[in-house]
């Protein structure tokens, strides 16, 4: 028993000796553990919770919760905001702007609120559940001084919280998509809101947001289209320039045709022109005009360039022209400066070599004669011909010397009459070159003079 008892306490001693020792010396990296020692400090230590550094966090994996969506709250909150302040706007967006609602999440929701006062069921301009104001832009009258303070309204909200422009963009197309949803005061509220949106330049909505969507089969064939553009245009153009208005189409991409907005029954340039006189938009029926116009002139200079590059029969050129100038009624000057353009356009030019210059252009100006001859049929539109051909000498150096041999050219093939080289030679007002193209002609014209005296 005692012989127990002591060797009990000798490990006892043994066991304390050996924790001491190890407190005391595991900082020494040269000094090495004995395996009993190592032995005895795992028992302890594993027995005990590991030690951490002061002041350091155990990170934990925490899981993703996502907050559910809530659109309805969201939105009657917004509604209470303009119930509260009356429908001002400008406490409205105060309001707003110190507010905690999470407009990152609900941007769309927010629109519908200002547009419609309230949500509106997905996908659709139905009005949803849930809390309505009388104050938004559905439910104005449609003139300028009532929905311009929505604009700028809009336009603040923007500034102080540029991310909603994407949901602007996204509601104000989904509208446009579904304008048969719309009554049609209800369009032209969306037309006037749209024109002054542009007039006020509002970000966050670019032109090709608003027309690019219109465009759908189903709209333009009901007629929906033409009249949100025509009230879009009268609107624009009461305070803004067509210049700016073109701008705006030409970024929508719609410049070039307004038939695109018509009834494929309507689609002609007669009913663009009445549709748009009835809507005392005269600058824009201009417009229309001159781009057929340029259009028109554009597929005949075209059509012209390819036959003359092909060598084609002047006879077969002489009719195709003429059925051209019959169907798009072009007027004969502008015709017989296309003709001049072309035939030119068309000369193989041999580079500095000024003879063989000289030789190409008279040789195209022989050719193409009696191309000339047909159209030039008054001394006015010979006149013409006789102007266009000194502004390109003027503007071209390697035909400058060359002006006078075009012109003994153009006579001697019975393009121009002698009566008038004498009247351009005498009382010709175009500037450019005229100058030294008089001198150079002067020894042709005084031979002019004498084969008139002789007759």
């Amino acid at each position: 028993m005692i012989y127990l008892s002591t060797k009990l306490l000798f490990y006892i001693v043994s066991l304390l000796f050996s924790l001491l020792f190890l407190l005391h010396v595991t900082h020494a990296e040269s000094i090495r553990t004995p395996p009993s020692l190592r032995f005895i400090s795992f028992l302890f230590m594993s027995s005990k919770e590991r030690p951490t550094l002061g002041g350091t966090r155990i990170k934990t994996r925490k899981r993703n919760i996502a907050a559910p969506l809530d659109p309805a709250a969201f939105s009657d909150a917004v509604v209470q905001i303009y119930l509260d302040n009356a429908g001002d706007l400008e406490l409205v967006a105060k309001s707003i702007e110190s507010s905690d609602l999470n407009f990152s999440r609900y941007g769309d929701t927010f629109f519908e609120v200002v547009f419609t006062g309230g949500r509106t069921q997905p996908g659709t301009t139905k009005p949803d559940e849930g809390e309505r104001h009388p104050y938004s832009i559905i439910d104005c009258e449609p003139k300028r001084e009532v929905i311009l303070p929505s604009v700028i309204y809009i336009q603040k909200i923007l500034r102080r919280k540029p991310f909603l422009i994407k949901n602007l963009e996204n509601v104000m197309q989904r509208f446009l998509q579904s304008l048969e949803l719309f009554e049609e005061n209800e369009s032209k509220k969306l037309a006037i809101f749209t024109a002054l949106a542009f007039s006020q330049k509002l970000s966050g909505l670019p032109p090709e947001i608003v027309f690019q969507p219109l465009l759908k089969d189903n709209l333009v064939a009901k007629g929906l289209v033409l009249s949100f553009m025509t009230d879009f245009f009268r609107e624009y153009l009461i305070h803004n320039s067509l210049d700016d208005l073109i701008l705006i189409l030409k970024r929508g991409k719609v410049e070039d045709n307004l038939l695109d907005f018509f009834p494929s029954a309507k689609r002609t340039p007669e009913a663009v022109s009445e549709h748009f006189t009835k809507a005392g938009l005269l600058p824009l029926v201009e417009y229309n005009e001159k781009k057929i116009f340029e259009m028109k002139l554009k597929e005949m200079k075209s059509m012209l360039t390819s036959q003359i590059a092909e060598e084609a029969d002047i006879s077969e050129v002489i009719v195709t022209v003429k059925q051209h100038v019959k169907d798009a009624k072009l007027p004969d000057i502008e015709v017989v400066r296309i003709l001049w353009d072309v035939m030119m356009d068309a000369v193989q030019w041999s580079g500095k070599n000024q003879q063989q210059n000289a030789n190409a252009a008279l040789h195209q100006v022989k050719t193409w004669a009696k191309l000339l001859n047909t159209f030039c049929t008054t001394g006015k539109l010979e006149l013409e011909l006789l102007y266009k051909v000194q502004v390109q000498c003027y503007d071209d150096t390697k035909l400058m010397k060359l002006f006078p041999e075009i012109i003994k050219s153009l006579y001697h093939q019975d393009v121009l009459a002698e009566g008038t080289i004498l009247h351009w030679f005498r009382k010709g007002t175009n500037p450019k070159g005229r100058q030294s193209f008089v001198k150079a002609l002067e020894p042709f014209v005084k031979w002019l003079d004498e084969a008139e005296e002789e007759e």
